[in-house]
């Protein structure tokens, strides 16, 4: 019959206390942080994983502030184009009122000149309008405004500012000024002027009023494009917002330890932890007679 040493049996039973420490030690961490994974040798796999989207869920909060920042824009870029579109609008009335030749006295017409010039000056306001200091109508250019006093477009041409609002999505949250309000050479502030001079000097309007009708139609297409863009940008918000909740499940999925799982280990921990002592109390219990045979 093979006889076991004592200390061969105190190993054992220090081996299985220190085991049975270690699994009560790492059961209370994981009750007290309710994290599943507080070093990456916890479990590497887990950890890949988390890092993973960690970084998606870094990257979808920068898209959430390009977002932001898109409607922002988006929104200035709307409300100036508005503006231009009502401001036209009611040049467009004027024109329609001096157009009545039969009632018309050089009074009345300088009135009505007056008029058309004060909404020259709206609309070539509405046309600079800026959003955090830079011109919404002037490309990438810093010029302080995008149309000069004469109404001659002071922005970069061919250039854009964009936004990128998701994986492999960008929209654009400026306007192309020329586009909107003309160029050098040819712009609606300067038809608006010229109108102001034939409504002075009582020449038909017919053509004036024509031609004006052009620039309300070309301004309401540029608004239809910024709607298109904002549109975009406003479902790519919602996709983001959904994108987050599921990360953030993710994440609690790899991380988080449940609350009552982690409770019920550290009691079964504990209860082996003392089950453990008091087998290796009994196993090493020794007397006169073990030592004399």
């Amino acid at each position: 019959m093979q006889r076991v040493s004592s200390i061969s049996v105190v190993a054992a039973a220090d081996r299985n206390i220190q085991a049975a420490q270690q699994r009560l030690a790492a059961a209370t961490r994981k009750a007290s942080s309710l994290k599943e994974i507080e070093r990456p040798s916890d479990n590497p796999t887990a950890t890949a994983q988390a890092m993973e989207v960690r970084a998606q869920l870094r990257a979808n909060v920068q898209y959430e502030r390009n977002v932001s920042n898109a409607n922002a824009w988006l929104s200035s870029a709307d409300s100036a184009i508005s503006r231009g579109v009502n401001t036209i609008h009611q040049a467009r009335d004027v024109l329609l009122s001096a157009s009545n030749q039969g009632t018309m006295t050089p009074s009345t017409r300088e009135t009505h000149a007056l008029q058309l010039e004060a909404l020259r000056k709206d609309l070539l306001d509405a046309a600079n309008t800026q959003f955090m200091g830079r011109s919404v109508f002037a490309g990438t250019s810093d010029a302080p405004r995008a149309f000069d006093a004469d109404g001659m477009h002071q922005g970069v041409a061919d250039t854009s500012v964009t936004r990128k609002v998701g994986q492999g999505t960008t929209v654009r949250v400026d306007v192309d000024g020329a586009a909107a309000f003309g160029t050098r050479e040819d712009n609606v502030f300067g038809m608006l002027a010229r109108a102001a001079e034939s409504v002075r000097s009582g020449e038909s309007l017919l053509p004036t009023i024509e031609e004006l009708d052009g620039w309300f139609s070309r301004l309401q297409a540029v608004q239809a494009e910024v709607g298109a863009q904002h549109a975009t940008t406003l479902r790519q918000e919602a996709v983001l917002m959904d994108d987050r909740v599921r990360l953030e499940t993710r994440r609690g999925d790899l991380e988080d330890a449940d609350l009552a799982s982690a409770a019920l280990d550290l009691q079964a921990q504990e209860v082996a932890y003392q089950a453990a002592l008091m087998s290796s109390a009994r196993v090493l219990q020794s007397s006169l007679m073990d030592y004399l045979r």
